[in-house]
């Protein structure tokens, strides 16, 4: 009787060896609902409306592409910095001085003259950036 009294002893004073996963569940679900209102939030730019195509996304091997948006009105923006046709030429030269690896990814509104497209695709392959890509929107075009 002894040795069953000694055995409940142990059990009842011993090192629990449970992992309690409730607080952890608790902050990755908070964290996970900070992250889906912020992300949103994130995507910053121009205001375009992008044609349509059923391409595969370009993956992300360089961390600083430069971005070129053209917007439905013709005008032309690095990141957020409208330039003229005139001065695109120059600041594209002058990061090509840095470095002409970088990706350059242009996006131009679906209404805007195919002309104008090729204009600027034109001057930033005269800078010396070989990686030039156009933006679409990836979503397929549903049939009517």
């Amino acid at each position: 009787m002894g040795a069953q009294l000694k055995g409940r002893t142990r059990r009842a004073h011993g090192v629990m060896s449970d992992i309690n996963v409730t607080p952890l569940v608790d902050v990755m679900l908070v964290l996970l609902v900070i992250f889906m209102i912020t992300a949103p939030l994130l995507t910053t730019g121009v205001q375009v409306n992008l044609p349509k195509a059923q391409a595969n996304a370009i993956s992300q091997q360089d961390n600083k592409p430069i971005e070129i948006s053209l917007d439905a009105k013709g005008r032309i923006y690095i990141g957020e910095k409208k330039v003229t046709v005139d001065q695109l030429g120059g600041v594209l030269q002058a990061i090509a001085q840095e470095t002409t690896d970088r990706r350059v990814y242009i996006r131009a509104d679906n209404d805007i003259d195919y002309g104008k497209v090729v204009s600027v695709m034109a001057t930033v392959n005269s800078a010396g950036f070989s990686k030039i890509a156009l933006v679409t929107d990836s979503t397929k075009n549903k049939k009517d």
